[in-house]
């Protein structure tokens, strides 16, 4: 019988899920055991989940779950030095050479534990089967307007929140650009083709604004591109990895720039692949954006829970994509499972 024990988030302001009332009741009647945990936060009630047939337990109780209980989470876990002797599915962030996933590597290695990274849950040709990424566009490309029309009155994007859907998100947002009496800003995409870019292009489509799709075929050629500084906006729906080229200079702080928002979806600053190269740590609800050049200002929206903000929508539509792989968690040495293990094995061998 496969054990799965659902974890509460304890980051602040999370409220995403990885699997729904539905989710639980089709893997239940697989024969699975599902261990949903307490949480005053989670934006699906716990009532739903135990009606479905999930057994409860307290919130953060996970550490103490059955050994063989495979513990599932979306972010990050609360920062400690103990080991880690579950199997864990979640966003580790950590085969990039971010500092804290190498310290999540040595406590699942000392622990004899393993991770399976949802970002690394691929097909065979790489492509992801379960990813936020639609929603995360979309959230982004709206505080990155939200920030633009704060420049406009002289300001600085002030704190975001949890959004009832999207139409109640669209609406606010709409209100605030009209309110500034401009047309609306021009805007670059780079990634349009991914499902982060679909859902950033589609929010600065239904706002007014006009956007330059890029993918691969206009980045090809390499650094540098001043088509970006070119342009109002720049969404950047590329995640960081080796070939990644450099998409935004650490000059590009200069004055001679049309450029005065970036919104950085992707969110990868620690990586040594970060091609927005002109800020180094995430902002947070509470600071959307970090403001790093002043004449014009330059503001950078670097959120890293994005989805978040749309926690009901983002949750149903990521735990629809996942349902399918989670049923095969009953062969989990097959598949998208056991890539994902090796490649964990991959990056502890090098601890």
């Amino acid at each position: 019988m496969v054990h799965l024990w659902v974890r509460a988030e304890s980051r602040p302001n999370e409220r995403r899920v990885g699997i729904t009332p539905d989710g639980v009741r089709d893997l239940v009647g697989r024969g699975f055991k599902i261990t949903m945990e307490e949480s005053a936060h989670r934006i699906i009630p716990m009532a739903d989940y135990i009606s479905a047939g999930a057994e409860a337990a307290p919130e953060g109780s996970w550490p103490g779950a059955p050994s063989d209980a495979i513990i599932f989470g979306l972010k990050e876990l609360p920062e400690a030095d103990t080991p880690l002797s579950h199997r864990h599915i979640m966003f580790g962030h950590a085969y990039k050479g971010q500092p804290a996933g190498r310290a999540l590597l040595h406590r699942f290695k000392a622990g004899n534990g393993r991770l399976y990274d949802l970002e690394y849950l691929t097909e065979t040709n790489g492509r992801r089967l379960a990813a936020f990424g639609y929603w995360a566009g979309f959230a982004g490309a709206a505080v990155s307007l939200m920030a633009w029309a704060a420049q406009k009155r002289g300001r600085i994007c002030g704190p975001v929140g949890v959004y009832g859907s999207q139409i109640g998100m669209t609406d606010t947002l709409r209100a605030d650009l009209d309110a500034t009496g401009l047309p609306r800003p021009s805007a670059i995409v780079i990634g349009a083709l991914g499902r982060v870019g679909s859902g950033a292009s589609d929010l600065l489509t239904r706002m007014g604004v006009k956007v330059t799709r890029w993918d691969m075929a206009e980045t090809a050629r390499g650094a540098p591109f001043p088509e970006i500084l070119m342009h109002d906006l720049f969404i950047n729906c590329i995640l960081a990895q080796p070939e990644t080229p450099v998409f935004v200079a650490p000059d590009a702080v200069d004055p001679g720039r049309s450029l005065t928002v970036i919104g950085d979806v992707a969110c990868d600053p620690t990586s040594e692949f970060n091609p927005v190269k002109v800020y180094d740590h995430v902002t947070d609800w509470s600071h959307p954006v970090l403001r790093v050049a002043e004449h014009p200002p330059l503001d950078v929206m670097a959120i890293d829970n994005l989805p978040s903000l749309l926690p009901l929508e983002s949750s149903v539509d990521f735990a629809a994509q996942l349902l399918p792989v989670l049923r095969d968690l009953d062969r989990i040495d097959d598949g998208a499972w056991a890539r994902a293990g090796e490649l964990y094995d991959e990056h502890s061998s090098r601890i």
